[in-house]
């Protein structure tokens, strides 16, 4: 059988192998392994290998190049305009070839992915909504579309749509679904956390205006300026990196606070076992795979409440929901510092509803859903 992959996530061809953001790499091994050949439609960049890519497994993979496009000015409407009917048509290909279509959304080639798709309505499909599905989610024109196609069972014909998180009034098609980092393997590591001081928090992401890094600092700065033993660690990269670096040199904060940009998925993993908190003032998620993985090793999670996060949170009961006020955060924080024994029942709670989500058990939901 044949896979056709619809995607916006940018490859890079190396030493003869395709590769791309490792996260995603990871996941698509899991559905690739079900075909004899899989065919990727997705832009493609000549740039140097980042740490973070890592190579697909399979050996009969093929990349068919589309340019990357955006809404995002009238000399990039134009611009995407220009490119569509290329677009259109090496999705369009893929997916005449293969027997099973993967959307991977959302995104400006699964947008496209989406519309092309209404012409296949008997062939297998699937699609990946990896953004937010919360219902009336302020969220871009193109998000809310793919959204709308998607869960339109008259357009949408013979697809599972995945999303993260359960909500009410969705339509047949819309399938409740996660992801996960760790292997059933992984279960078998003891999880040994202090819960004393020095509080050790860690942020994981990119480094943009939307991740909020730098609520985050103020937040860890304020807790130390009121004399808590606190510390910060920052694992990503991105243009909020400058501000980052700024602010810790204007502020002084250099002893408590440090940006080691992109590491390893092995590396991110002592720290995580290192650490006693996550945080992540995010304003906007899908399944925000990193709270699941510091909660796999008992980290305490402290998130904003959008999508998802308020369940894997359990709306406050292994976890703190950040208020976003900087006030408030701090007192609720200071609170939870202050008190070992409810620290221990989140750590607790957080390690046993996170562990449920393995690779192991990842894999065989999408096996499911393909044979």
């Amino acid at each position: 059988m044949t896979l056709a992959i619809i995607s916006h996530t940018t490859h890079i061809r190396s030493s003869g192998r395709w590769f791309a953001y490792q996260p995603y790499v990871r996941e698509m091994n899991l559905w690739t392994a079900h075909f004899e050949k899989v065919l990727i439609t997705a832009p493609i960049d000549e740039k140097e290998l980042p740490v973070i890519f890592s190579s697909y497994d399979h050996d009969n993979l093929f990349v068919r190049p589309v340019p990357a496009v955006a809404f995002n000015s009238v000399s990039q409407i134009f611009r995407a305009l220009w490119f569509a009917p290329r677009i259109f048509s090496a999705v369009y290909t893929s997916m005449k070839m293969a027997d099973h279509i993967h959307l991977r959304c959302p995104g400006n080639i699964g947008l496209i992915g989406c519309l092309v798709q209404i012409l296949f309505p008997k062939k297998q499909k699937t699609a990946k909504y990896a953004g937010n599905w919360q219902p009336g989610a302020r969220q871009p024109l193109s998000y809310r579309f793919q959204k709308w196609v998607l869960s339109n069972t008259f357009l949408t014909k013979n697809m599972k749509v995945l999303v993260y998180g359960e909500w009410p009034g969705q339509s047949q098609n819309i399938v409740p679904f996660f992801t996960a980092s760790y292997t059933e393997e992984k279960l078998k590591m003891a999880v040994d956390i202090s819960h004393e001081p020095p509080f050790r928090f860690v942020f994981v992401g990119t480094l943009s205006e939307g991740k909020q890094p730098l609520y985050a600092l103020k937040l860890i700065e304020d807790l130390y300026r009121k004399g808590q033993k606190v510390q910060i660690d920052y694992f990503g990269d991105g243009p909020e990196r400058a501000n980052l670096e700024n602010y810790i040199e204007e502020q002084a904060l250099s002893e408590i606070a440090t940006i080691h940009g992109a590491v390893k998925p092995q590396e991110l993993e002592e720290f995580y076992r290192a650490s006693h908190f996550l945080i992540l003032p995010s304003r906007s998620e899908g399944w925000p795979k990193v709270v699941a993985e510091a909660m796999f090793w008992g980290l305490i999670p402290m998130a904003s409440p959008v999508s998802c996060v308020p369940w894997m949170l359990d709306h406050g009961n292994r976890g703190v929901l950040l208020e976003m006020d900087k006030e408030m955060d701090v007192n609720n924080i200071t609170t939870l510092l202050n008190d070992t024994t409810r620290q221990r029942e989140m750590s607790s709670q957080s390690i046993k509803w996170s562990r449920q989500y393995t690779i192991d058990s990842f894999a065989e939901a999408i096996k499911k859903l393909i044979l």
